[in-house]
């Protein structure tokens, strides 16, 4: 019995419901009100439970009709969803758009990108990995995403394209106890020689053996931003991070910026890439958003900071 339950039943149920009558729900569906009220009268007897009771002036819902309600608007959701995904999947929109982001890249940005994003493409599930330096383009390289967002990497696979997005702001910075926080004027990097700078590292292969602005021979090396955050508050070391992490530490002064010898005053600017396989570049949804991230304000380091 329960198989010849219709969405057309489930819809009359949940109209009467929110209108708070049959005549109101007829009114609603431009149907008759009896054309209603057999159409619930039949979806009660296929399920074997009184939805309403209807002994007042208006029906009410029952206690089986209270936990049954939920379950008819999850069934139409799915199927409203599933009609709005295969609408899309036959004018070639992705089924699911999967991306690997930077961690350096703003998470406020893409946030904001992906509120838009859902509105846009509400029949599009965004799966999203965080990944640091070599560690986009592995995601790409095996077919788990198919979209990236990387910052600048020497070695970018020959099968990969890039285009440019906007650009984050980077800075060495140190805890405001730290002794490199205390010298004034450019520090030499023999100085920095003596101290132990916390370096992020990935978990891919791409990157193995090689060094990114590593100017201490004293290294700790964690794979987790926020990790080397937290080591940089405690004065466990110096280190790069993007601006936008650390701007309130910067506010507040829990950290500092230090002014190295023969690097920018105030910090670096990093360009991001939207980058994908050469063969396989994004479709709708995957080309919306990357167009989107290029509107992107560019974080950039402020004098004196």
């Amino acid at each position: 019995m329960l198989d010849g339950v219709s969405l057309d039943q489930l819809r009359t149920f949940i109209a009467a419901v929110e209108e708070g009558s049959f005549s109101a729900a007829a009114r609603k569906l431009r149907r008759a009100q009896s054309a209603v009220s057999e159409m619930v009268g039949a979806l009660e007897e296929q399920i074997g439970v009184p939805l309403f009771d209807r002994s007042g002036r208006y029906p009410k819902l029952t206690a089986a009709g209270t936990v049954l309600l939920a379950d008819a608007r999850g069934i139409v959701a799915g199927v409203d969803f599933m009609k709005v995904r295969a609408r899309g999947m036959s004018a070639g929109l992705e089924p699911e758009l999967s991306a690997v982001v930077d961690v350096f890249f703003p998470i406020e940005a893409l946030t904001a990108a992906a509120k838009e994003f859902r509105e846009k493409f509400p029949g599009t599930p965004l799966r999203l990995y965080v990944e640091a330096l070599g560690g986009v383009f592995e995601p790409l390289l095996d077919g788990r995403a198919s979209l990236g967002i990387a910052g600048p990497l020497p070695l970018v696979p020959g099968n990969i394209s890039a285009e440019r997005l906007s650009e984050t702001g980077f800075v060495i910075v140190a805890a405001r106890d730290h002794p490199l926080a205390a010298i004034e004027g450019p520090i030499p990097r023999t100085e920095l020689a003596k101290h132990t700078q916390l370096v992020l590292t990935d978990r891919s292969t791409l990157s193995a053996g090689r060094e990114f602005g590593v100017m201490s021979p004293a290294t700790w090396r964690l794979s987790d931003l926020f990790a080397k955050h937290a080591f940089l508050l405690n004065g466990l070391g110096f280190g790069g991070m993007p601006l936008h992490t650390v701007q309130p530490d910067l506010d507040n002064g829990k950290l500092v910026v230090l002014d190295i010898e023969d690097a920018p005053p105030g910090g670096l600017m990093l360009p991001m890439y939207a980058v994908y396989h050469t063969a396989s570049p994004p479709g709708p949804a995957g080309r919306w958003l990357i167009e989107r991230l290029k509107l992107c304000p560019s974080k950039q380091p402020q004098g004196g900071i």
